[in-house]
């Protein structure tokens, strides 16, 4: 499959995200999420001679829409790591982080990749494909509590025990391998067009939809990522710095309100003497940030997109 900057991923929520940073032409930026580069390009078009931004990718696929421009530094790694790679370079204090989290169009799209139930493919679903965990490892060798946990909690799927213990049944007969593998396992009709496109039934396409979510995340240790990230970038802002995260699911989205609101993953709120909420942010957007329709329309993976911005107080 050919990668570029346009087929990678369209950015979602892109002026508004970008806005939200209110950009310093000398100031220092990180896009945790480079991905096509969209966001980067836009926020580096926005910087002065002397403003420089970092974007953070692990995708070994996202390298190849690299912005050729002496303001911009590639980071090939996970955006958890963003406090020691700051450090790296020399960097004790951003103006700004932005993240798009989630999956990019073209995750989703890389049939290869196992990402999507859409195409019959390895269970995969590595953003980092040097990582060594696969969905294949997670439903061939974790037991059928840890299944059920990583369906219930990452899926929010209510017959994640059901679910768990089919997988665990249909494996012992032969390894699930596939996206195919897995449905057939749990059950599910489907319909294999000459394309190799995969489709469960109408009434369980959201089912799987939230299988497949639970497993990526999984896989990819997302949640804990999301949390270092979060940390870590608020650690790194100086005063008046932006924070402007769009998430697509309530689990990250959760996190991401805690942190903005009260300072820390947990939500828990501490007062002052006058009884003051304290808090390292202060909400740029009192209301959270959804897509228009003639977006939403353009490109359907919005939808889901909510976009969070907070300053560093």
């Amino acid at each position: 499959m050919i990668v570029t900057a346009e087929t990678y991923h369209v950015p979602v929520l892109l002026t508004e995200s970008i806005d939200g940073l209110a950009i310093q032409p000398e100031g220092i930026y990180v896009d945790a999420t480079f991905g096509g580069g969209g966001h980067s390009r836009e926020i580096v078009r926005q910087l002065g001679k002397h403003g420089h931004l970092y974007g953070f990718d692990q995708d070994a696929d996202a390298e190849k829409n690299i912005v050729r421009d002496d303001r911009f530094t590639f980071v090939r790694s996970n955006f958890r790591y963003i406090k020691q790679w700051m450090r790296y370079y020399g960097v004790e204090q951003v103006n700004g982080v932005l993240a798009d989290l989630g999956v990019s169009s073209h995750h989703f799209d890389d049939a290869e990749r196992g990402f999507s139930f859409r195409f019959n493919a390895p269970l995969d679903m590595r953003m980092n494909k040097r990582s060594g965990l696969t969905a294949a490892d997670v439903v061939n060798k974790y037991t059928e509590e840890q299944l059920a946990d990583v369906m219930y909690v990452y899926g929010e799927i209510k017959q994640a025990r059901k679910y768990a213990s089919q997988i665990v049944k249909a494996r012992v007969q032969a390894p699930i391998k596939t996206t195919a593998d897995l449905l057939k396992a749990l059950g599910i009709e489907t319909m294999t067009d000459e394309m190799g496109v995969c489709q469960p039934s109408p009434n369980m396409k959201k089912e799987m939809a939230r299988l497949f979510q639970a497993l990526r995340i999984e896989v990819n240790h997302e949640m804990d990522a999301l949390r270092d990230l979060l940390q870590g970038a608020t650690e790194l802002l100086g005063k008046g710095g932006r924070l402007s995260i769009i998430t697509y699911h309530s689990l990250e989205d959760r996190l991401v309100k805690n942190m903005m609101k009260a300072g820390n993953i947990e939500g828990r709120l501490q007062q002052d003497f006058f009884g003051r909420i304290e808090s390292p942010f202060r909400m740029v957007n009192g209301k959270v940030i959804v897509p228009s329709s003639e977006e939403q329309h353009r490109n359907p993976r919005s939808r889901s997109a909510k976009l969070r911005i907070a300053e560093r107080v």
